[in-house]
């Protein structure tokens, strides 16, 4: 089976890259950006089978190692 995490920052936290790569695309002449918000996608292969484990497994992973979570959020999107 294999996933992706895409962890985001929370709203409401300061996110200077996705400033930085607004105000680049502004400067290129992409005038109808406004704001931006960056994050990171990691794919998971994993050989369980059973979709809820997988989850369950997959959130354990985010909780303890892929996402901050006091200051990101992550979501999960899972294909057999």
């Amino acid at each position: 089976m294999k996933a992706r995490v895409f962890v985001t920052l929370k709203n409401g936290v300061l996110d200077p890259q996705g400033k930085a790569i607004g105000h680049a695309l502004n400067n290129l002449g992409f005038e109808s950006v406004g704001e931006v918000r960056q994050g990171k996608l990691i794919e998971v292969e994993l050989s369980e089978t059973d979709e809820d484990k997988a989850r369950a497994e997959l959130k354990d992973m985010c909780e303890k190692l892929l996402a901050n979570t006091v200051i990101e959020k992550y979501e999960i999107e899972l294909k057999a």
